[in-house]
């Protein structure tokens, strides 16, 4: 069994890290320490310029909910353009309505500009009402994958969700666990849910301990 790691980074010196310990993919964000927001361009052309592990690019305008104005909006479009102008590996996003579903038309619009480049949904996804139903959208949207904890705090506490959604996305989507991923439970979930990438910031520790799975 091969287990993947994404690693969540918020600089250079975390993706050049985070390469040495050998994730599979950096998931490039801005700073962490209110989850994560649209990295800068010289950060992404930094990373993609010196390193040769995937970068993917967090396309998240601000902090707070993932319900998001026209203004919102625009400013998403341009960070994909300049994302993919940079040579981005992927990018990842998330777009609901007001009523807790995926926001497909918003989303199909985004994929357009970000083709061919691979793209995620993140954990919006975690905050839809139906998960279920927002995973067949995303799947019909072309989406490469989705980031989840299975709508639970962590991960952990999501995994009977979580074996549900990579039993039901089959080989349709990737279904990444993140939330508190960490070497001490990496293994119990992975043998829980099937789940085959990881998503998390201790990923020294995570990469060691999926080695072995």
């Amino acid at each position: 069994m091969t287990v993947r790691v994404e690693a969540a980074v918020d600089s250079f010196a975390g993706a050049l890290a985070a390469q040495e310990a050998k994730v599979h993919r950096i998931e490039l964000c801005g700073p962490l320490h209110d989850g994560g927001t649209t990295p800068s361009a010289g950060l992404i052309a930094r990373c993609v310029d010196k390193l040769l592990v995937s970068v993917h690019v967090l396309i998240r305008p601000r902090v707070g909910d993932f319900v998001y104005s026209d203004d919102d909006f625009e400013i998403m479009k341009r960070d994909i353009a300049v994302a993919k102008e940079l040579g981005a590996d992927g990018v990842v996003v998330g777009i609901l309505t007001p009523d807790g579903e995926v926001d497909a038309d918003r989303l199909a619009e985004l994929h357009a500009i970000a083709a061919p480049l691979r793209v995620g949904f993140h954990r919006a996804f975690d905050s839809v009402k139906d998960q279920d139903e927002a995973l067949e959208l995303l799947v019909s949207l072309q989406f490469d994958c989705i980031l989840t904890s299975g709508a639970a705090p962590t991960a952990a506490l999501g995994a009977a969700r979580l074996k549900h959604l990579v039993e039901r996305a089959g080989d349709r989507i990737g279904i990444i666990a993140g939330g508190k991923v960490a070497p001490a439970n990496v293994v119990d979930l992975v043998q829980q849910t099937g789940v085959r990438m990881v998503h998390g910031r201790e990923y020294p520790g995570l990469v060691a301990a999926v080695e072995g799975l």
